[in-house]
């Protein structure tokens, strides 16, 4: 009698030739029914001007009131850095937004603390002069381009008394002296009194100071009121 052998436990090795007649022999999968228009996809009934592309079309299609427009410019350049009355209102008329309606939103503003011309004068003196050494003729000529009323930047710029801003005018010309070295007296005397007029100081105090720390290095300073 013939012993039956047991079937192989030996893996069987799969060819690409096997490979590919067991894709063929698999079945296809029926493709499903296309999808009915009419059918809802989220479970709601979408009624006509219902949907979010039709709602979002009005509003794109429908103009933007105009005082909800220069709020939002408002408050986005207000967002960025503190910005004077005319600063806005000149945005506003750049974009379009008519006049009466400005002035309403404008008000408003300066009514809620958004828009404060006096602590915007105040705020840019002591920041610019302590950043950028400036005197105070320099300041309010500054202030006069962002349209801060004159009565305004007086009371702004009276923050800096001619103490305060002799002794700025001296740490400058400290900075800037050793820069001037091996240059002639009067060469010395106009580069540095020309940076302080440019920073808006007096020429009486720009010459003092200068001269002052030309001696203080020795220099003679003889008829140097002359020569400037």
């Amino acid at each position: 009698m013939r012993t039956r052998r047991a079937p192989s436990t030996r893996p069987v090795r799969t060819t690409p030739a096997r490979a590919s007649r067991l894709r063929r022999a698999r079945p296809r999968r029926r493709p499903r029914p296309p999808r009915s228009r009419a059918e809802p996809v989220t479970g709601r009934t979408e009624w006509p001007g219902d949907s979010s592309d039709s709602s979002r079309a009005e509003k794109e299609l429908s103009p933007q009131d105009p005082a909800e427009r220069a709020r939002a410019i408002c408050l986005r350049l207000l967002t960025g850095s503190p910005r004077t009355r005319k600063q806005l209102a000149d945005a506003l008329r750049k974009r379009e937004i008519p006049d009466e309606v400005a002035e309403e939103v404008l008000s408003r503003f300066e009514d809620v603390g958004l828009i404060d011309d006096a602590a915007f004068a105040g705020a840019w003196v002591e920041s610019r002069h302590h950043g950028r050494g400036l005197a105070r003729r320099a300041l309010a000529r500054e202030l006069r381009t962002k349209g801060v009323e004159p009565t305004l930047i007086q009371e702004a710029v009276e923050q800096l008394d001619s103490e305060r801003e002799e002794a700025t005018a001296r740490e400058l010309v400290d900075r800037k002296l050793r820069a001037t070295r091996g240059l002639d007296r009067d060469r010395r005397l106009r580069r540095l009194a020309g940076m302080l007029a440019r920073k808006g100081y007096p020429e009486g105090m720009a010459l003092r100071v200068v001269r002052q720390a030309l001696e203080a290095e020795g220099e003679d300073t003889d008829g140097l009121d002359e020569s400037f």
